[in-house]
């Protein structure tokens, strides 16, 4: 070897050194893609952010001996605007890990940025039950809930209870879709039947004239499929209207959040059936995870920010253990390993990406039954995720067929 070709050597593997260098002092990067400022923001935005900081914190804010860094971007509900901040992360900021995805339109546009450019992808905020049917990714891990178990929680019970007759006023979305497609099965199958829809824009202040189309249809349940002030918008005003408040008539909220309760008071939400995958005064572990979460902001967790910290908890503990960010590598490592959590105990991810956790059917209390501000349900039963979630070979996903 002349000197020349030695110095070359040396140079390369000096360089090569300092690649892996920056490499491995480079922060591992967590971007939190949802709608701080919209019609979700308070069942996800910024709750999210700081959920995901609750797990960064118990680990020291470090994996592999590198910083983590959380990144929060507001997509505006906008799908393009979705796919444009996660796709930009990654190409100019190194981002290993998207979250949330706020609504379902945003999510299938942000499931496709991750699935070409082969990121980790845990999807909190939609619920459309696509991401693990046919859009599924195996890059993708839904978290949370969707709208299948929404639907066979609430939709088939309501139905069961009397309610065979149905209007729906849904969020003229991706969303909205999927809700009052899967709610239809399940009340079909309950001996159910559907009068009638109206569809609405996201963001809609007025309701009153698809809350009149409703109460004329005569059905006996109008069912709410729509979401965050949309359906906080709904339920006040049928209660101004008189709407859905007789024993003839009645109105089921698909998807309702405690913040939703919080907002619109028990006097207005009371006994409304939901289903969910999270509630705050559950267990003592839940309650430890709130009191956290509280002193960053005034109002306890959804499902939506529980479901951020176990999403990314599950995927730091997957990294660590993986001893890379390398998403073919961490994403095998979180479908082998179950998810452990304060709201989880040993829940598996199937080959679709689904987290099968336990959905839970509550019932929002009366102002009598109520003993503080924020003792708004009572669960009436618990759906183990096998019965809750649909089957995987239903869900047309080309990963497990």
């Amino acid at each position: 070897m002349t000197d020349v070709t030695r110095r070359v050597a040396l140079a390369s593997g000096l360089a090569a050194t300092a690649i892996r260098a920056r490499a491995q002092t480079r922060p591992v990067r967590i971007g939190i893609v949802n709608d701080p400022n919209g019609v979700y923001a308070d069942n996800g935005g910024v709750g999210c952010v700081i959920a995901t900081r609750l797990a960064a914190a118990e680990i020291g804010n470090i994996v592999l001996g590198r910083p983590i860094e959380i990144l929060h971007g507001d997509c505006a509900n906008k799908p393009d605007l979705a796919a444009s901040i996660t796709r930009e992360w990654i190409d100019s900021q190194g981002v290993d890990l998207i979250v949330d995805g706020a609504n379902s339109a945003a999510g299938l546009a942000i499931q496709q940025v991750t699935r070409e450019k082969q990121r980790i992808y845990v999807a909190i905020g939609p619920a459309t039950s696509d991401l693990t049917g046919k859009a599924c990714s195996p890059f993708c891990f839904h978290f949370s809930y969707d709208t299948y178990a929404l639907a066979k929680g609430t939709g088939d019970a309501v139905t069961k209870a009397g309610g065979k007759t149905w209007f729906f006023i849904t969020a003229d979305y991706a969303f909205g879709d999927a809700m009052q497609r899967d709610t239809t099965r399940f009340l079909e199958a309950a001996g159910g039947k559907v009068l009638g829809t109206v569809r609405h824009p996201l963001g809609t202040s007025d309701f009153s004239s698809y809350l009149l189309q409703a109460q004329n249809s005569g059905a006996q349940v109008i069912g709410l499929a729509n979401a965050g002030t949309d359906t906080q918008n709904t339920l006040k005003q049928a209660a101004e209207f008189g709407v859905g408040t007789t024993d003839k008539q009645r109105l089921a909220a698909l998807l309702i959040f405690v913040t939703d309760v919080f907002s619109v008071g028990l006097p207005v939400a009371q006994g409304l059936n939901l289903t969910t995958s999270f509630y705050w005064d559950r267990t003592d572990e839940t309650r430890a995870f709130t009191k956290q979460f509280m002193l960053s902001k005034p109002k306890p967790p959804t499902m939506l920010q529980a479901g951020s910290y176990s999403g990314v908890k599950h995927w730091l503990a997957a990294v660590a253990a993986s001893g890379t960010t390398d998403a073919k590598t961490v994403a095998a490592k979180m479908r082998a390993t179950p998810v452990n959590d304060m709201n989880n105990t040993n829940v598996t991810i199937r080959g679709d990406g689904r987290v099968m956790c336990n959905m839970y059917l509550a019932q929002v209390k009366t102002p009598a039954e109520s003993h503080g501000q924020f003792d708004v349900y009572k669960i009436l039963a618990t759906l183990p995720g096998e019965q809750a979630f649909r089957p995987v070979a239903e869900g047309g996903c080309p990963l497990v067929t």
